[in-house]
């Protein structure tokens, strides 16, 4: 009679072990892949809206924006005569600021400066932030973020709270990135 080929449970028990110990040592690491990206990526948003307030200020007289809905849709009566034509600043997902890369975003404008010329936006500010901070900390990411006005972005290694107030990041509160 001939012997029939095949695994026996102790071979199979193997290939199991070996795949799991490849796994243990692989799944830390694309862990930390993914929060290397979403840090990345938050960061790039960041930069984003600061060169679209940029860009906002130039068409804006000047100003900056409180309402960042504006940036996405600047001729809804955030700019006075600006064409419907013409180009957004943001898109929907920042200007809304929903949550995007494992990060949840806020925004603040500055004070409405006084005396406004007409031509300028009636919610317009003289400085704004726009902060990150991770979801699920440790998990979607680590850091926390932020910049404003004065286009430097800085962040917390902890990702404890950075401070902001009147549309101005408390530098004390945080690192510069370089």
């Amino acid at each position: 009679m001939k012997k029939q080929g095949g695994f026996t449970l102790i071979e199979l028990l193997i290939v199991v072990a070996i795949i799991g110990i490849i796994a243990a040592i692989a799944i830390p690491s694309l862990l930390r892949a993914r929060v290397a990206a979403n840090e990345a990526a938050t960061i790039g948003d960041i930069r984003t809206v600061i060169s679209g307030e940029a860009a906002y200020h130039s068409a804006n007289g000047g100003y900056y924006e409180q309402n960042l809905a504006c940036l996405f849709t600047p001729s809804a009566g955030c700019i006075p005569g600006y064409p419907s034509s013409a180009p957004t600043f943001l898109d929907s997902q920042l200007a809304n600021t929903l949550p995007k890369s494992g990060y949840q975003r806020d925004y603040q404008g500055g004070p409405v400066p006084p005396g406004l010329p007409p031509s300028c936006s009636a919610t317009s500010a003289a400085v704004y932030v726009y902060a990150a901070s991770a979801s699920s900390q440790n998990q979607t990411g680590v850091r926390a973020f932020a910049g404003d006005s004065s286009g430097q972005i800085c962040f917390t290694a902890n990702g404890g709270a950075i401070t902001y107030t009147s549309g101005t990041v408390d530098t004390t509160t945080c690192t510069t990135l370089q």
